[in-house]
């Protein structure tokens, strides 16, 4: 899925390659990404990249992979990821991702959050795509609401990083109709 976006920078949304992880490693490590991420380590390591990378791969070959994994590629780079995980077909997938910090506030993620959210719900058969987002992540909670998402609750003490309890909101995207 080839896009530009309102006139200023086109992406692709594609599957990982396992030539990414070298450019992974430089884009994805940068301190803003993990403090609003969860599962991303700081300072991202090669080995990370290795090793996540081919997980993603193995899982483009599985018939029910659990999740599904796109790369948000810009003038030829890996610059960003998006995902819905923890897929239950036909009902619902919890969406999630990370963007280089030199493409923040483009309009990209916007657009690759509408773009996965559609193909969820057509190529899984979803009903409901939701994410998290920690209280603080005010440009994330933009990028869903912009969306369509609707905050369904505040989960207070939710999560676990750094050895602190932080809030959460929850916000979902329905599919409505037959």
């Amino acid at each position: 899925m080839a896009k530009k976006i309102k006139n200023k920078i086109n992406y692709l949304l594609r599957p990982f390659k396992k030539s990414d992880y070298k450019i992974l490693v430089r884009k994805i490590n940068h301190r803003d990404i993990y403090r609003n991420t969860l599962h991303i380590p700081y300072p991202y390591k090669e080995q990370d990249a290795k090793k996540w990378i081919t997980e993603i791969l193995r899982r483009y070959k599985s018939k029910s992979p659990g999740s599904y994994n796109l790369a948000i590629e810009v003038d030829g780079e890996v610059s960003g990821g998006i995902s819905l995980k923890n897929i239950e077909k036909e009902h619902k997938a919890e969406i999630g991702y990370w963007l280089a910090r030199e493409y923040w506030g483009q309009g990209i993620m916007s657009s690759a959050v509408a773009d996965m959210t559609a193909l969820g719900f057509k190529k899984f058969k979803l009903r409901k795509v939701y994410a998290y987002v920690f209280t603080r992540n005010k440009a994330s909670l933009r990028v869903l609401v912009k969306n369509g998402f609707k905050k369904e609750g505040l989960l207070i003490q939710h999560t676990k990083k750094d050895g602190k309890l932080l809030n959460e909101f929850i916000l979902a995207k329905y599919k409505h109709g037959n």
